[in-house]
């Protein structure tokens, strides 16, 4: 058994592929995910999947609610964005699908579970490159965050943990973070990435994480093995 690694795992492309690479080098990785409001369980029910696939020591699935603040898409009644292409979506400013505080949130549960099973490295799937502009996906705002929560845990105060927090994608395109992933041998098609999949989980096609997903595929030269609700 390896060191023990917090990964955090939505059931997505981009932390689907980074569980692989923290299994890849040597960790034991404890996956975290959160029912946390969001519009669909699809997502949540594909990190099963992918957990269960990749054998994690453990899949703990945290409850919060962040529909009692709302503000984003993907937690409140508001339409997510569709377009046609990425030409069309919104260029210079943060969408309406991010999720206000969201990574820190997340990254906060991380730092406890860290803490219960002696874990002095958290992985993490975001990328400052093929992305939507999310501000919490930046490289200084990890290198902020793992500054913050060695000054914020017993373990990191008493100098028995000095907490690292993996971001192997951020400097990756899709078509990278793909590439990877197969090269690992992940199967991409329990994962899902869709903000706004039908009733039978099928990625709509036109959000922007789905274009950016179909653009990461056909940039690597293969085909996205998820089902789509248009040919």
């Amino acid at each position: 058994m390896g060191r023990p690694a917090i990964v955090l795992l939505s059931g997505g492309l981009d932390s689907t592929t980074v569980l692989a690479i923290a299994k890849d080098q040597g960790y034991t990785p404890y996956a975290l995910s959160f029912r946390y409001g969001q519009r669909h369980s699809v997502e949540l029910e594909a990190a099963k999947r992918v957990a269960e696939a990749q054998g994690v020591a453990r899949h703990v699935i945290a409850d919060i609610d962040l529909r009692v603040f709302g503000g984003s898409a993907l937690t409140s009644d508001i339409d997510v964005p569709k377009h046609d292409s990425l030409d069309h979506t919104a260029q210079g400013g943060v969408p309406i699908t991010y999720v206000p505080a969201r990574n820190t949130i997340f990254l906060s549960f991380a730092l406890a579970f860290a803490e219960t099973v002696n874990a002095s490295d958290i992985f993490t799937g975001v990328t400052a490159v093929d992305y939507s502009g999310y501000p919490d996906c930046r490289p200084e705002y990890i290198d902020a965050y793992a500054k913050m929560a060695n000054l914020a845990t017993r373990a990191g105060v008493e100098g028995t943990q000095q907490l690292k927090i993996h971001s192997p994608l951020m400097e990756m395109s899709k078509a990278d973070i793909v590439t990877e992933g197969l090269r690992l041998g992940v199967d991409y098609s329990i994962t899902s990435s869709c903000y706004d999949p039908d009733e039978q989980g099928r990625a709509c096609g036109h959000c922007e994480t789905c274009l950016l997903r179909l653009k990461g595929f056909a940039e690597a030269g293969t085909t996205d093995p998820v089902q789509y609700q248009e040919a």
